[in-house]
């Protein structure tokens, strides 16, 4: 197990006084079998009053209402977690899904719905082509098939970090051969999704010790990867950017259905159209 310290902080300025509007942050670890979340707290400046909710994938959400004027907006997460995932793990797929193609049950088809839908236009069918060219028979090896396909995202797609804002679609990531972890990601699930898997976005950080891991320049990182459901086995993690399987050194935050519902902090102001000068991310992952 593997106790770890995350410090999110994120600052908006403005070259004027602004009106800031309600602003939404999902900062907030997301627990479950394999992480233990030990300690969390999230503050906003100025003064402002927060409130909690879940929302319809069960992620905590903050909402933050701001109660005067500012030049500067900062958001601050502080986060304790145990980590206590393998970095080796070992899948227990169901006998009905462990070669592809199977069928999911009535159940798990009705509860995955929206997940096994393509999210972007797929024209001419060239995502579903070029995800069709790893399948390596019929029947064929269903873990096999997903890690060949997190592997090809990888050889396909050159690695480069990018500092603007949104995600490439699936087929302008193919087409152009780069990107940042968020369109590997989205590559891989709508990939995934055109073979008729129910896959999803995992928006979170990075645990980077030895500074080995794409997608990070520091011990730890905001990072995006996905997690496909496998009768059996459940949601089984998946890194395209690294060609990783399992989360051991993943910490989630949020899981969604399009990679535009996983911003970390996302709001609004009011005053003049030249008044925003920027925004600065910091984020630290290091051991407890």
């Amino acid at each position: 197990m593997t106790t770890l310290n995350i410090y999110h902080r994120t600052t908006y300025r403005y070259r004027e006084l602004v009106s800031p509007g309600p602003h939404r942050l999902m900062l907030r670890p997301r627990e479950s079998r394999e992480l233990r979340l030990v300690a969390s707290e999230v503050t906003a400046s100025p003064a402002a009053q927060l409130t909690w909710a879940q929302d319809v994938f069960g992620n905590a959400v903050a909402t933050v209402y701001f109660q005067q004027l500012a030049h500067t907006l900062v958001f601050e997460s502080h986060a304790t977690v145990e980590l206590a995932a393998s970095p080796w793990p070992v899948f227990d797929i169901a006998a009905e899904a462990s070669s592809y193609p199977f069928r999911y049950s009535d159940d798990e088809w009705t509860d995955l719905a929206a997940l096994t839908v393509l999210q972007y236009a797929d024209h001419g069918d060239q995502l579903r082509c070029w995800a069709r060219g790893y399948v390596g028979g019929n029947p064929t090896d269903t873990l096999s098939l997903l890690k060949d396909l997190s592997a090809g995202v990888a050889t396909a797609i050159w690695y480069q970090s990018r500092d603007d804002e949104g995600t490439q679609s699936p087929i302008h990531t193919l087409n152009r051969g780069w990107g940042s972890c968020r369109d590997f990601a989205v590559l891989f699930v709508e990939a995934a999704r055109s073979l008729g898997f129910g896959a999803r976005l995992v928006s979170g950080y990075m645990y980077n010790p030895d500074q080995a891991w794409r997608g990070s320049t520091d011990f730890g990182s905001t990072h995006a990867w996905a997690e496909v459901y496998v009768p059996g086995a459940g949601w089984i993690t998946f890194d395209p950017t690294n060609r990783g399987v399992g989360g051991f050194n993943l910490i989630p935050v949020a899981v969604v259905r399009d990679i535009r519902q996983a911003v970390p902090v996302s709001g609004s102001f009011l005053g003049m159209t030249d008044a925003y000068l920027g925004m600065d991310v910091t984020v630290t992952v290091v051991p407890a």
